[in-house]
């Protein structure tokens, strides 16, 4: 990248430029080329209309996350703790990938701990990339209180993106 101050060549993903120590860092952001990209840049994960998250408490038995799921027509419950805190995350992949037998046992016994999240201001592209890198179908949108308050979803993004397509 050439500095607009000195004209000197730096190594693209620079923060400074060598010669006159001009501030680069925003100016080595990608130009979007479509719509869909341009998109994933300066979108926030809101715009893909969250669904409001579906919650248990990791007390709760297999059999309840079960009814919960199906009763709610979603793929991911949101664990929280008792002050509604996310703790974790029980998904249909951990019914098939973790629950053997006749499922007995507790949410907790069965979730994902800790899960990634992000916020609703976040870029899309940064929410993309989480699930892309995490293999994830589901991704918690949190206060900043830790306080779930909604979930996207795989599907979410690609219905964003289909929109934007059909827009010409």
């Amino acid at each position: 990248m050439y500095c607009p101050s000195c004209s000197h060549l730096n190594l693209p993903g620079t923060d400074l430029c060598i010669e006159c120590l001009l501030d680069l860092t925003s100016l080595d952001r990608p130009e979007p080329h479509d719509k869909v990209e341009r998109s994933l840049m300066d979108d926030t994960v809101s715009i893909l209309g969250p669904k409001k998250p579906v919650t248990i408490p990791a007390t709760a038995l297999l059999s309840e996350a079960i009814r919960r799921m199906i009763d709610g027509g979603v793929g991911a419950l949101l664990v929280t703790d008792a002050r509604e805190r996310l703790i974790g995350i029980l998904t249909e992949r951990d019914f098939l990938t973790k629950v053997t037998g006749d499922a007995h046992g507790t949410v907790g016994d069965y979730m994902t701990r800790d899960p990634e999240t992000v916020i609703a201001t976040d870029p899309l592209a940064f929410a993309l990339r989480k699930m892309d890198v995490g293999g994830y179908r589901h991704l918690p949108i949190v206060s900043d209180t830790g306080v779930p308050v909604g979930v996207i979803s795989v599907r979410d993004v690609l219905k964003h993106i289909t929109k934007l397509c059909k827009e010409g």
